[in-house]
């Protein structure tokens, strides 16, 4: 089989006409047909169905993840609400993760009671010990791994083998692991979510998401909720996801060396207590992370050694490279301070962490500026 990053370049489908190297970006609503048979045929018979560039997105992410079929979403948490709404209905009982993705869990929490399914949050690092949470009515377990924030690798083979025997499905987060570092369906994972945003299009400038499948009989049920909630993502986002897909390969491993020689830096400074990065060697999920993924990317966690009163704001201030702003997976490195976005349970990792929580996107800057850029901020941290 031949490599991803050629698979990645090589999934023109057939077109009629001349054949380009990129597809036609088609910004239409109405498909026009010349018979009445055509006009109810088969799909698509309108714009909001996609039309040929997301058609080749669809293979392009079918060989990244190993899949048989694609469904996109016009963002990532709403292709993860899409994967778990087609796993779960009223009366069932879905798991998921303490260190899921913020307004997933919040969709988890807030949506999916208004609809009759209850949901319970369990430790991200429990793996086996997922039986003893598992309800008669437990149809769906959502796993993210790493878990958002704070980077925890899950036990995912051990939580299939459970699920498989009980015929309980289950849905793996894959933004991080972008599908070249991470496959959740080779694993024995029922259906893989990434929002595409991140580093599918890697120029931020993009919005997209996409559940990927193997499983017999998802297929169909994700077209059908697709339908039922109107869901489409536009041709112009499919283009630009496309595009950013075919260099995948090369960008990642340019975000994962600058990524880990600045995650090393840090965790040689007094100022850092840990650095949540499960490619390092310290990282208590490190042999799992090698275990199960092929490569890390620019993301990660910093947890601070107390910070004296004001030195946040001097500290992210006095820094000119690292930007604060939501998303990731672009070109640009990105920082941001993240304890107002920790929605975990009492008792959890946040009772436990030494200052204040950040996290770091390393972008496609020269390595030697960016600890520049952190450097300045940590003089300025201390008030020097």
């Amino acid at each position: 089989m031949k490599q991803p990053e050629t698979r990645l370049i090589h999934t023109r489908m057939e077109r009629l006409g001349r054949v380009t190297v990129n597809p036609p970006v088609e910004r239409a609503s109405t498909v026009l047909f010349s018979t009445e048979e055509s006009l109810y045929g088969p799909k698509p018979t309108y714009g909001r169905m996609g039309l040929t560039v997301h058609r080749e997105l669809e293979a392009a992410m079918n060989a990244l993840e190993g899949a048989t079929y694609t469904r996109l979403a016009t963002n990532g948490l709403q292709a993860c609400s899409l994967a778990i709404a087609a796993c779960v209905r009223n009366g069932d009982h879905l798991l998921f993760p303490d260190s899921a993705y913020g307004p997933t869990a919040r969709f988890c929490e807030r949506r999916l009671p208004a609809m009759g399914v209850k949901t319970t949050r369990f430790d991200p690092r429990i793996g086996a010990g997922i039986a003893d949470l598992i309800q008669d009515n437990t149809k769906a377990i959502f796993l993210e791994s790493p878990g958002s924030l704070t980077f925890e690798i899950s036990d995912t083979p051990a939580i299939v083998e459970i699920t498989k025997a009980r015929g309980i499905r289950t849905i793996m987060d894959n933004t991080w692991g972008a599908g070249l570092h991470h496959q959740p369906l080779a694993l024995g994972v029922d259906l893989s979510v990434q929002a595409l945003t991140k580093y599918a299009a890697g120029h931020s400038d993009a919005f997209g998401g996409a559940v990927m499948t193997s499983t017999p009989g998802m297929a169909g049920r994700l077209d059908a909720l697709s339908e039922d909630w109107g869901i489409s993502l536009s041709p112009d986002d499919a283009y630009l996801c496309l595009r950013g897909l075919r260099t995948l390969k090369t960008r990642l491993k340019a975000h994962e060396a600058a990524g880990l020689e600045i995650a090393h830096w840090l965790d040689g400074r007094p100022e850092v207590s840990e650095v949540l990065h499960p490619a390092l060697p310290s990282s208590p999920d490190h042999a799992l992370w090698q275990r199960d993924f092929s490569g890390a990317n620019g993301l990660f966690g910093v947890v601070l050694n107390p910070v004296p009163e004001g030195g946040m704001e001097r500290f992210l201030d006095a820094m000119h490279l690292f930007a604060m702003g939501f998303s990731w997976g672009g070109f640009e490195s990105l920082i941001i301070p993240c304890d107002e976005q920790l929605t975990r349970t009492k008792g959890s990792w946040t009772d436990e962490r030494a200052g204040p929580l950040l996290r770091v996107h390393v972008g496609l800057e020269a390595v030697s500026d960016l600890i520049a850029d952190l450097e300045a901020g940590f003089k300025a941290m201390a008030g020097s």
